[in-house]
């Protein structure tokens, strides 16, 4: 029997109604795997491939032919907007068969909760966090919620393979499971995936399942691709250099544009009129600056204003706003957003995306791409790489356009390779470990220590704890009162340990932007959001700082001022880039060939560090001499690799090299003074990497490397070891250094 026969009648209606004229390759594969086997199901394949109808049209039917007496299935999704746009999705198809579709975050009526606390049955979507609170307030309620549960849908499980919130859905599915006593079946599905095999393989931990990952193969796509390099201010790359006109920021009218107007900016402005589209940058507070300078184009050039804006720090009434009226496909307004509208969201028929300079990953280039282009017609993006013009003495890496090849970079990987960030599953989750553990205390109320380790170290997702590191953190936590010892000798959450699970944050893992003060003796510098440790070096207010002190609990930086033009820190590496794409950068410089893509100033910037490149040999050799005792290091490695060859210099070499003063642009490259030449240097690097190194020998004396959310309330030798063994990669960094002979 084909899938269409198998389908529920309800069902077939459905897919009639919609008028789709066959079924596609990953719906037939879905229904084979979901209809015929009991296991695991990962479904890959691009946006707006059907992946949802895909899973759902066999688990409804198999609903309707023997209703489940609780909830039968749980669709986890990352993002409050993406649940609320698949209930709707979920309800027109599930309305005909009587399948109640559920949805529970912190923005549904307590009304709609209580009903599926009253009845429970058909779908329940949910977010991570909300599973969470639901654990942790209605634990006693589990089993009857979710006693005949046979399904569980992750959708978008790329965005959970990177990081704790991945870990604690999986720990809450397994919590879950083991409260309710069932094995559901796991439904992972991703436009986005690098390692399936290694995906499936983390999607299948502990049911006892095989995943089943069918190949489907994708039919070619054309892609409207573009990619524009602006200076921020002056002469663009492509211009004579004799001629100083700026070039217009608008084409059709006036072409005024607010004082010190940024091309790039003016560039999006024009090239977003009369179109639906979406305008992506890497953090909030660009987002806020580039909606705050695109209105003000609008005003001056008495235009209504046509921008919209959506991260994660606005308020839910905000950010519904501007999806609602993405989703009017009359109204042609842009939105400038962050990563939050890069997952499934149905914003309607977007025409064009931007991506302001480059994202992190070959994954988010993927997801932001695939916004655009359903409906028929082709994704479209349109890059515009910005950077302030380099001065005319400045020296080497500085001159390098990292973005434009950053951005350039990820497109090839994809187009060459179909190559994707794999999953990173091998970190040691220190932070989630205390997460879960006074979770589990909080809903289960008085354990002994042995039943407490019990229920939470064989949670998969913590293989690499061992039993000593578990009690390495009980007492630290009884000790600092976030756990209680009870006169029977059981465990309770303490004073401290309540003040956090009784907040609403508690429920969720994922760090929140929460802003530093710095200050400098009495005088207030202004705020960042991730401060550097102490040691490093900070620019704020026009001057470079030393940071002295970092006080967590009261956001506080304490500095004060370096003498002297140091480069400045330049601050966390706010996104994780793949060795890989650092190789594909150094080849962007040295390989003789044209992208088509590019557009004319991108073609000039490129050509001009290609001539920078070919003259220093900054692309063949890592180490460049920048005059005197200067010297810059281009590695060419990943963000974790870049951490460990930082420390394995200031540790390990610095004192036989005579080596000062070094300061990163991470993950691109290191600049230091030195006594040494070019011959030593080499020659001692080699000699210290064949010494045998424990990672902990790469953490600072005094350094606590607090990355995590709840990294602060653990013991300070878990922290320090969690970051040595789960962040640095000293292999890695090995080969790269050995790769120096």
């Amino acid at each position: 029997m084909g899938a269409f026969e198998r389908y529920a009648p309800f069902v077939q209606d459905y897919i009639y109604r919609n008028n789709w004229e066959n079924l596609r390759a990953i719906q037939v594969a879905a229904a084979d795997a979901i209809f015929n086997t009991d296991e695991n199901l990962l479904l890959t394949a691009s946006t707006a491939s059907g992946k949802t109808e895909a899973a759902f049209f066999p688990i409804i039917t198999l609903f309707s032919e023997n209703p489940p007496a609780s909830v039968g299935a749980i669709y986890i999704g990352p993002l409050k907007a993406l649940i609320n746009d698949q209930f709707l999705r979920l309800n027109d198809l599930c309305a005909q068969a009587d399948i109640p579709v559920w949805h529970w975050h912190g923005d549904v009526a307590q009304s709609h909760k209580a009903r599926l606390m009253k009845r429970p049955s058909g779908i329940l979507q949910i977010t991570p966090e909300s599973l969470e609170a639901m654990l942790l307030h209605k634990h006693a309620a589990i089993p009857k919620l979710f006693g005949d549960l046979r399904f569980v849908v992750i959708d978008e499980v790329h965005s959970l393979l990177r990081g704790d919130r991945g870990g604690q859905t999986l720990c809450l599915i397994e919590r879950l499971s083991r409260l309710a006593g069932v094995n559901p079946r796991r439904i992972g599905l991703s436009a986005t995936i690098g390692d399936p095999e290694k995906c499936g393989e983390f999607l299948s931990l502990g049911t006892g399942r095989k995943t089943i990952i069918p190949k489907i193969q994708a039919k070619g796509s054309k892609w409207r691709l573009s990619m524009e390099h602006f200076y921020v201010k002056n002469v663009q790359a492509a211009e004579d250099r004799t001629d100083i006109e700026a070039p217009p920021v608008l084409e059709e009218k006036t072409d005024e544009a607010p004082k010190n107007a940024d091309p790039g900016l003016g560039y999006i402005f024009e090239h977003t009129r009369g179109k639906k589209c979406l305008v992506f940058v890497n953090s909030r507070e660009e987002c806020e600056t580039v909606t705050t300078t695109l209105r003000q184009y609008c005003d001056i050039n008495h235009e209504r204003d046509r921008f919209l804006i959506h991260h994660g720090n606005l308020s839910a009434s905000y950010r519904q706003t501007a999806e609602e009226i993405m989703k009017d496909d009359s109204q042609y307004m842009t939105t400038v957003t962050t990563a939050t509208l890069e997952l499934g969201i149905d914003i309607g028929r977007l025409e064009r995306a931007f991506q302001i300079d480059a994202p992190w990953t070959v994954s988010s280039f993927l997801q932001r791409m695939g916004r655009t282009g359903r409906r028929e017609s082709p994704p479209e993006m349109w890059f515009v790489m910005r950077e302030d013009e380099p001065e005319a003495r400045a020296m080497l890496p500085t001159t390098i356009p990292w973005k434009l090849l950053q951005g350039i970079a990820l497109v090839q990987l994809y187009l060459e390779e179909r190559w994707v960030e794999p999953p990173r599953l091998d970190r040691l989750p220190y932070s989630l470990l205390y997460h879960q553990t006074m979770s589990t205390l909080a809903s289960c109320g008085e354990l002994s220590p042995g039943a407490l380790a019990d229920r939470v170290l064989p949670l998969h997702y913590f293989h690499r704890i061992s039993q000593e590191d578990f009690k390495v953190l009980l007492r630290h936590l009884v000790k600092t009162d976030h756990i209680q010892r009870t006169d029977q000798g059981g465990l309770i959450v303490g004073l401290a340990g309540e003040r956090v699970v009784n907040s609403f944050k508690f429920y969720g893992v994922f760090q929140e932007n929460e802003e530093y003060t710095v200050r400098s003796e009495s005088q207030e510098l202004g705020t960042v959001v991730l401060p550097p440790p102490v040691g490093e070096k900070l620019a704020i207010a026009g001057h470079v700082w030393v940071v002295l002190d970092v006080d967590h609990k009261r956001h506080l930086v304490y500095c004060e001022q370096v003498k002297g033009s140091i480069p400045a820190y330049f601050g966390q590496c706010p996104g994780d880039l793949h060795t890989k794409i650092l190789a594909r950068m150094r080849q962007v410089l040295v390989e003789d060939r044209s992208y088509p893509y590019l557009m004319k100033n991108a073609v000039a910037r490129l050509e001009q560090a290609r001539f920078t490149a070919a003259h220093s040999e900054a692309a063949k050799k890592p180490l460049i001499n920048l005059g005197g005792n200067m010297w810059c290091l281009l590695p060419w490695v990943g963000t974790y690799e870049f951490l460990a060859m930082e420390r394995f210099l200031k540790i390990k070499c610095a004192d036989r090299l005579g080596l000062k003063n070094l300061d990163s642009a991470r993950p691109y490259y290191m600049q230091f003074t030195m006594k040494a030449d070019a011959e030593e240097f080499y020659r001692v690097v080699q000699e210290e990497i064949q010494k045998p190194m424990d990672p902990m020998e790469l953490v600072y004396p005094k350094e606590l490397p607090l990355f995590d959310k709840y990294d602060e309330y653990l013991p300070e030798e878990l922290v320090k070891k969690g970051f040595a063994y789960g962040v640095l990669d000293l292999k890695g960094m090995k080969e790269a250094v050995l790769s120096w002979q």
